[in-house]
């Protein structure tokens, strides 16, 4: 009966199934509703798809890295010692010389550790405006114990090329580390390592113009020929057009339409909405230090069997005491050691059969009605592929 309801409720022409469920006085219909939403909703997220923008890159639209050397000052003793780091001593005087201090006195005696010579770096995001901000990392480069508190010095920042793109100043924000007079110490995060929010400006812009581009090429971040293929495709069926072309695994052309050459950020918002169905390479992730397995959804078996058992001896040392029975002469009390062997074949362990072509849950059941652990899951898993049956790529991390 809630079957030919449901049916007559999707058939009625102007009231909605909605409106039925929240009527009190047809708590039926109500029902009906409910069991119909739970059998078609699964069926819209059975092929899921992930956006395009969520695929591919875009080329030319790319984060660009920034690297500058530059000294913190203003540290409580955490410094660099001098004596050590003799970059630093000579940043330091070159610095001096340029607020123009002479340096024809003696910096011989300079013993301070209130300063540290530093590697800053910096991402410069695409697009990027001269006078934006963007954040920098702060980290030492000779012996200093903590940047906290510390003030990094103007730095220019460069790229690839060796132009500066910006310049970076500003209180580092960073860890620390509390030793007490017994030896005992505290410590959070990295102290010699720091950031500065939106410490650095954009003194130079990237020359890219997306408006005068007519062809646009797409980047898979997973190459894949089938997902270039089905990327292609979609965006043709969308166009209505043969834009789309697939070059290789990775890469995408795509051509700009007459009537968008004007509005390319619209056609590209346009297509970064299209719905793909990425393909995926059956491979099998393993971290042997921390015993992490991760298998694809296309992994296969071949037909082979699987058994796992160690043969365990172990020996159970008990010493007894031996005391001389009353009234005997000449007896001492002795210690008497008394060892008890056992030998563990691991009798209860089976040999699991896999038939071919079984999947990747097939797989885990068979091998945790083994009791096998992860240690020994990764040994099974690298001799299945020694044996030619796992077909997937074995990864070990």
């Amino acid at each position: 009966m809630v079957a030919s309801l449901s049916l007559k409720i999707f058939s009625l022409p102007r009231l909605s199934v909605a409106k039925f469920a929240r009527a009190r006085r047809y708590p039926l219909l109500k029902a009906a509703a409910a069991i119909a939403l739970l059998i078609f909703l699964p069926l819209s997220n059975a092929h899921a798809a992930s956006r395009l923008k969520d695929v591919v890159n875009f080329e030319g639209v790319r984060d660009n890295m920034l690297v500058g050397y530059g000294l913190v000052v203003g540290l409580n003793g955490t410094g660099d010692s001098l004596t050590n780091a003799p970059f630093t001593e000579r940043s330091l005087i070159g610095m001096l010389e340029r607020l123009g201090i002479n340096s024809s006195g003696d910096f011989s005696t300079i013993k301070t550790k209130n300063i540290a010579a530093v590697m800053v770096t910096a991402t410069l995001p695409p697009f990027s405006s001269q006078g934006s901000r963007i954040d920098v990392v702060v980290s030492t480069m000779g012996d200093a114990k903590s940047l906290q508190g510390g003030t990094l010095l103007v730095t220019p920042l460069q790229g690839a090329d060796g132009e500066v793109y910006a310049v970076a100043q500003g209180s580092v924000s960073s860890g620390f580390s509390a030793t007490g007079a017994s030896g005992s110490s505290v410590t959070k995060g990295v102290p010699t390592s720091g950031r500065i929010a939106s410490g650095a400006i954009v003194e130079r812009e990237i020359k890219f113009k997306l408006a005068n581009l007519g062809t646009l090429s797409l980047a898979l971040r997973n190459p894949d020929f089938t997902t270039a293929k089905r990327v292609a495709d979609a965006i043709n069926d969308h166009m209505k057009a043969p834009l789309a072309d697939a070059i290789d695994s990775a890469t995408i052309k795509l051509q700009v339409p007459e009537n968008r050459r004007g509005d390319v950020v619209g056609f590209m918002t346009d297509i970064e909405q299209l719905k793909v169905t990425p393909d995926e390479v059956a491979r099998v992730v393993i971290d042997e230090q921390s015993g992490v397995i991760v298998m694809g959804e296309s992994v296969h078996i071949n037909t082979v069997a699987i058994a796992q058992g160690n043969l365990t001896i172990k020996i159970t040392e008990t010493p007894q005491v031996s005391q001389p029975g009353p009234l005997s002469q000449g007896g001492t009390t002795t210690v008497v050691q008394r060892s008890d062997i056992s030998v563990d074949e691991n009798k209860g362990n089976k040999l699991a059969m896999l038939q071919g072509g079984v999947s990747l849950q097939d797989l885990v059941q068979s091998l945790n009605a083994l009791g096998i652990g992860p240690r020994d899951m990764i040994q099974i898993l690298q001799s299945i592929k020694a044996a030619g049956a796992l077909q997937a790529d074995l990864e070990i991390l």
